[in-house]
């Protein structure tokens, strides 16, 4: 099982904004770290995927390009719900929901902190 992604970070310039959304979003639980100035994300239960943490950015964007990470992409199972629960949780259109042909639809958003997120729901019948 080498070279799976097992984890991910969110950085955030507003760690409680940040929680707030994606919660609201996706519905994941987020709890502080005890001993460090870290957030556990827990994504969900029995079924594949992972998890991840959010923590208090370091760095500012530049631009309209993070300057750090990696783009995740969230399984949803309502590509258009779900893009419109980002933009009316504070988050802003990057690409309205497509479809990628026989993969499903595939939309992004930037979060609250300007971080890209991807957004998918599965359909290999998509064209």
């Amino acid at each position: 099982m080498a070279n799976r992604v097992v984890h991910f970070d969110v950085y955030a310039d507003d760690v409680e904004r940040a929680s707030a959304f994606y919660q609201h979003v996706f519905g994941w639980s987020i709890e502080k770290v005890e001993w460090m100035d870290y957030w556990l994300i827990k994504t969900g239960e029995g079924e594949p995927g992972i998890d991840g943490g959010l923590n208090k950015r370091e760095s500012p964007t530049q631009g309209t390009v993070p300057q750090f990470g990696f783009t995740c992409t969230v399984n949803v199972e309502d590509v258009h719900a779900a893009f419109a629960a980002a933009v009316a949780a504070g988050g802003s259109e990057v690409h309205k929901p497509g479809p990628v042909p026989g993969v499903g639809y595939l939309a992004y958003v930037r979060d609250t902190e300007g971080n890209h997120l991807g957004l998918m729901q599965r359909d290999p019948d998509a064209k």
